[in-house]
């Protein structure tokens, strides 16, 4: 992970270690949208990663989708 991810990904954290623990087990996606986050950051760096933790954020309200929803593969440097 870049360090412009890790620092991406402190707010993530912070999220999963105070909140969540009072928020419940209700997500309607897998992996949950903070694991989703941390790995979309890993794989892909703190634009991109971000880019698609927000996306999927946007998409998980009562009337979204549900279901397995797994981090895409980097794209290849060809």
């Amino acid at each position: 992970m870049s360090p412009l991810a890790h620092v991406a990904a402190l707010p993530v954290r912070f999220y999963r270690l105070v909140f969540s623990p009072w928020v419940g087990h209700g997500c309607r996606y897998q992996p949950t949208c903070s694991a989703y986050a941390l790995e979309a950051l890993e794989k892909h760096g703190a634009l991109r990663g971000c880019w698609l933790a927000a996306r999927r954020i946007l998409r998980c309200h009562p009337w979204g989708g549900h279901g397995i929803d797994n981090v895409p593969e980097p794209r290849s440097k060809t």
